[in-house]
């Protein structure tokens, strides 16, 4: 049946075909909105690859540990929250 998928008369006629669409004014602004998508599309791809990397150079294993900010607060659980109710109805009891 094809046996050429896409010869360059099939390319001519869809060149033709959109530049009929779209009209010649219109390319233009699509190529360079397209370009700077691919431009944003590589710098965050890059972005990720140099996130995920692991940091050059020596790690310290004997490092002191970061200092410890607010504490984080306990899961939210059924008996945490009886307990605070408890302890807001005593509170409100003269």
């Amino acid at each position: 049946m094809l046996r050429n998928g896409l010869e360059p008369w099939h390319l001519l006629v869809v060149l033709a075909v959109i530049i009929l669409l779209f009209g010649s004014k219109k390319l233009p602004e699509m190529a360079r909105g397209l370009g700077k998508s691919m431009r944003i599309l590589k710098a965050e791809t890059k972005a990720l690859r140099e996130d995920d990397a692991p940091a050059e150079g020596p790690v310290a294993e004997d490092a002191p540990a970061p200092p410890a900010g607010r504490p984080r607060p306990a899961p939210v659980t059924a008996s945490n929250i009886t307990a605070l109710r408890e302890n807001s109805r005593s509170a409100e009891a003269p």
